[in-house]
């Protein structure tokens, strides 16, 4: 597979084949619109211009093949889309963590938090003396 910088190349190149494409309709048109035209230019020019196009059609075809592919997530050589993915997957799965683990320390503390409404003399999970001290 190509690398970006070839990629703009063909695309550089299909637009050079585009100007050569118009140049020839131009020059068909021009010869057809003369008085004395000659047929022999007129069809060289349009035979000129339809092989062009086909040419330009096919590049095309092959650029839109390879944007196809990469709008659809299918790895290739060259792209950082598949490693986008997969870190944006893990990113997601983090915080799907982070907030399971924010929801139990939650329940930790509603629970501790109930377990000290009924229990007196326990806080915070450890045993107090409910007397004077002795030190």
């Amino acid at each position: 597979m190509a690398g970006p910088i070839e990629r703009i190349q063909v695309l550089d190149e299909i637009e050079k084949d585009i100007i050569t494409c118009l140049q020839c309709a131009a020059q068909a048109l021009l010869e057809l619109g003369k008085e004395r035209s000659s047929q022999k230019q007129a069809e060289s020019n349009t035979s000129q211009f339809l092989r062009t196009l086909n040419q330009v059609e096919s590049k095309l075809s092959d650029q839109i093949n390879y944007l196809t592919q990469v709008s659809t997530g299918q790895p290739h050589e060259g792209s950082g889309y598949a490693s986008q993915k997969v870190l944006q997957m893990a990113w997601h799965r983090l915080e799907h963590v982070r907030s399971w683990v924010n929801e139990l320390e939650r329940h930790k503390a509603s629970h501790l938090a109930a377990g000290n409404r009924t229990t007196p003399g326990v806080l915070n999970g450890n045993m107090q003396s409910s007397g004077t001290s002795t030190q």
